[in-house]
Parts: structure tokens; C-alpha cells; sequence
């Protein structure tokens, strides 16, 4: 197990933190903590690191932990799991598609395992998906053990682009119906906060088709913590498009609900769609059937609590280059809980 100077290992009650000029390896330890947020953390039994590597952006691990199946972890945090990574990725895609009314192409910004690229290439209307992610060796593990998105990967729709993914947009005049962008969190300091701004998104406006639909991963949006990002998102968004529809939903693994902001570019589309139309939608335009999104689940996603409609309403910052909003960041311990093996 690789580990950084981000990376505490517990033993007993000492504290050992490894020098921060290499990465070391430790011997394998019987739990996972993760701290979600100042003065909350989860632990996560192991049952097998299954591979490992380091590449010049991030560290990578596919391991099996009991309360989850087979996870990706990402710098020591949970980014997918088996049990549950649908959910987030039905979510994240399905929406911003259904509401086209006939996606042909689009950009995925992020999205490196491939599990994003996978849910757009479901769709019969999709003639070009271009995925950009930075990392290729991630992408290249992915591919090599999430066998789950290898279809993805060698659809001949799929142009995969290892490089920046705002850096592709702004150096292509190529245009889009959907972008996705399924970025890291903005975290402070880190490598994709400013793909959350107001520039951003106005530059992505010039990207879209007409007609064009554009959606973002946004963070926790539970009920306690909505307001860090989620809002945030939202509020910078309604500064740029016409209509912006937010929507929640819980994720299992994520320990909280997680967000979603789907900006329309044309707000004479229709945003409300009725169980019946996104069941029909859902049967004429999607191949296979999806496990979690239905006619049913879509009204559940975009029905939020009272508590989050009045945050929303509240809600004023914009965010842009100079002003922002970051989610916590973050660390992870391994924890000894019966002595290393």
C-alpha cells in the first residue's frame, strides 16, 4: 500500500508520519479511516488491495472493502465502489441526456475510469463523446481493472484525450450538446477549483450547440453541508444560464447525498418531465436497463427538502477567480485495529 505525506499510520497509539520527499510502503492494515469532515470520520474494514500505482499527478488503489465490493480510491479517498457507484454515475449522465432532445455529441471533462463514458455511450442518439482527463496512467489502471467500463473504452465513438480538459475546450472551436464534467471536488489548493467559476462556465456556454445542456458534479449536498458548494454551484450557474435545475441524491459510500447543478442553454426546453416521459425516454433512447434512474427515482432526485430550497433562495456568491468556496479537504489514516499482517 502506497502512501504519501498525506497518509498517517496508526500504531497502537503512536503516530508514525512518513517523510514526505518519496512515497513508502507500509504493511497492509486491517482498516481504512477516512475523515469526512472536522470532527467526523469513517472506517472501512479491507479485505484485499487488489493493484496499486503512483503517477506524477495522484496515487491509485483498487481494493476490496467489506462494506462496499471492489472500491477506487484515489489519494486515499473513495471516488467509486461497487456497491453503489451507479447511483452517482446514473445520476450525473441520464438527466443532462434525457432532457436533450437528441444528444449527437459530447465532452466528458474528467471521468478517467471510465464509468461516465460509459453511461453517455448507452445512449443510440451519441454519434462522438470526447473524454479528457489529465492522468493517463490512471486512466491506463482503470482500464486495466475496472472491467466494468472496458466496453466503454473501446467504443469507437469514444475520443479519449489525455491532457487538460479546460485547455481542450478553449483550444478547439468544436461544439457540443452535453458537457459533463466530472471533476475532483474544489478543493483549496487543488487542481480543478477553477473549473467552478463563473468564467468557466460562461466560456463553456460558447461550447454548447444551441439547445446545449451542460451538467457538474457539485458536491455533499446533504442536509448539513448543501451550503459549502452545492449552492454555491448553483448560484454561479443561474449568473450564466437561463435555467438551472438542482438535484440530490444519496450516495451509500459517499456517507452524505451528493449534488448535481444541469444548466439548460435554451430555457424554452422542458424541465419537468412526468414518470411516464422519462420511462419512455428512458426505453426508446438508453440501451440495456439502468439500475437506479426511472421515471419514479427522477421526480425523487429533483425533490428537495424544504431546508434546501430555502439555501438556494438565500444563497448570493458567485463564484469566479477571486472568490470561492472550497470543500474540506480531506486525510486519510490506516488504522491498525489487530496488528499488521
Amino acid at each position: 500500500f502506497f502512501c504519501d505525506q498525506g497518509l498517517r499510520v496508526l500504531l497502537g497509539r503512536q503516530c508514525v508520519v512518513p517523510a514526505p520527499t518519496a512515497p513508502c510502503l507500509v504493511a497492509m492494515s486491517k482498516w481504512i479511516e477516512e475523515e469526512l469532515e472536522d470532527g467526523l470520520r469513517g472506517m472501512y474494514k479491507i479485505g484485499k488491495i487488489l493493484a496499486s500505482t503512483t503517477s506524477k499527478w495522484q496515487t491509485v488503489d483498487v481494493m476490496e472493502l467489506e462494506p462496499f465490493g471492489k472500491c477506487l480510491m484515489i489519494d486515499g479517498l473513495l471516488q467509486s465502489t461497487e456497491v453503489d457507484e451507479f447511483v452517482y454515475h446514473e445520476s450525473l449522465v441520464h438527466p443532462a441526456m434525457l432532457l436533450h432532445p437528441n444528444p449527437k455529441t459530447v465532452y466528458i471533462g474528467g471521468g478517467g475510469e471510465g464509468a461516465t463514458a460509459r453511461e453517455v455511450l448507452r445512449h443510440k442518439s451519441v454519434e462522438k463523446c470526447v473524454m479528457v482527463d489529465i492522468d493517463g496512467d490512471v486512466v491506463d489502471f482503470c482500464k486495466e481493472h475496472l472491467t466494468e467500463n472496458k466496453e466503454a473504452f473501446a467504443d469507437p465513438r469514444l475520443e479519449l484525450v489525455i491532457d487538460d480538459a479546460k485547455k481542450i475546450l478553449e483550444d478547439s472551436d468544436r461544439k457540443y450538446d452535453v458537457i459533463i464534467m466530472d471533476l475532483d471536488d474544489p478543493l483549496e489548493g487543488g487542481p480543478c477549483y477553477q473549473l467552478y467559476t463563473k468564467e468557466f462556465y460562461e466560456f463553456c456556454k460558447t461550447r454548447l450547440n444551441p439547445g446545449g445542456v451542460l451538467v457538474t458534479q457539485a458536491g455533499q449536498a446533504g442536509i448539513k453541508r448543501h451550503h459549502i458548494v452545492w449552492s454555491a454551484v448553483h448560484s454561479t450557474l443561474r449568473a450564466v444560464f437561463p435555467k438551472v435545475l438542482p438535484y440530490n441524491q444519496a450516495v451509500y459510500s459517499f456517507m452524505d447525498e451528493w449534488g448535481w447543478q444541469l444548466a439548460l442553454s435554451d430555457d424554452s426546453l422542458p424541465s419537468k418531465l412526468s414518470v411516464e416521459e422519462v420511462d419512455k425516454r428512458i426505453a426508446d433512447r438508453i440501451n440495456g436497463e439502468l439500475k437506479f434512474l426511472d421515471g419514479e427515482s427522477w421526480q425523487g432526485i429533483f425533490s428537495l427538502s424544504k431546508k434546501h430550497r430555502q439555501t438556494l433562495k438565500e444563497e448570493t456568491i458567485v463564484m469566479t477567480k477571486g472568490t470561492h468556496r472550497f470543500m474540506h479537504n480531506t486525510g486519510l489514516t490506516v488504522a491498525e485495529k489487530e496488528g499488521a499482517k
